[in-house]
């Protein structure tokens, strides 16, 4: 079940999260982050742009969300995704699915492009976001450094709808949590 995602979620995110700061890089981040940190996350997010979570059994195996691209005014209407997965959940189209319904949420927010940022290689996450019809968009070379080396990070980008001019303000996701358009997105969960 795809689902908003709660504060309470916070320790099964943080689970999921942590090995990708210690043994990956799929995120730059070198600090796990505690579980109270990861509850200030998701709070401070879900004002304004979608956080979900696949559920199974009472238990989070995934996660999705977008946030802010840019800090000016301009950028309103562009938002920055990520998706992980739990290691015993991948392969199962989980990601293809929550990464989907979080596209969908953002059409409905009005929000016009979505960008991926991915550390190369990043096969597994460059097969998803180009199966999800994201486009290359450039490349950051040797812009990361962890785990003992330069890392380069490629740039993904998918038109989510035609912008209009003038274009309406953005949708706070807050404002669709109740709404049927969002529960029909979601699947009705």
């Amino acid at each position: 079940m795809i689902r908003t995602a709660h504060e309470a979620d916070a320790a099964a995110i943080h689970a999921i999260y942590a090995p990708h700061v210690t043994d990956g890089v799929a995120t730059f981040e070198n600090v796990v982050p505690g579980v109270d940190a990861m509850r200030e996350r998701i709070r401070a997010r879900l004002p304004h742009y979608p956080w979900l979570a696949w559920e199974e059994g009472g238990e989070v195996l995934a996660y999705a969300y977008a946030g802010r691209f840019r800090e000016r005014a301009a950028y309103d209407w562009i938002a920055e995704t990520s998706i992980y997965v739990h290691p015993d959940a991948q392969g199962r189209g989980i990601a293809r699915r929550l990464y989907g319904c979080l596209l969908d949420v953002m059409r409905l927010q009005g929000l016009t492009q979505a960008v991926g940022v991915i550390t190369l290689p990043g096969t597994a996450s460059v097969a998803l976001h180009e199966t999800m019809g994201f486009a290359p968009a450039g490349v950051w070379r040797q812009s990361g450094w962890k785990l003992g080396r330069w890392w380069d990070v490629g740039v993904w980008q998918k038109e989510l709808q035609v912008a209009t001019v003038p274009p309406p303000p953005p949708v706070p996701f807050a404002a669709l949590v109740s709404t049927a358009a969002l529960a029909r997105t979601m699947g009705g969960s």
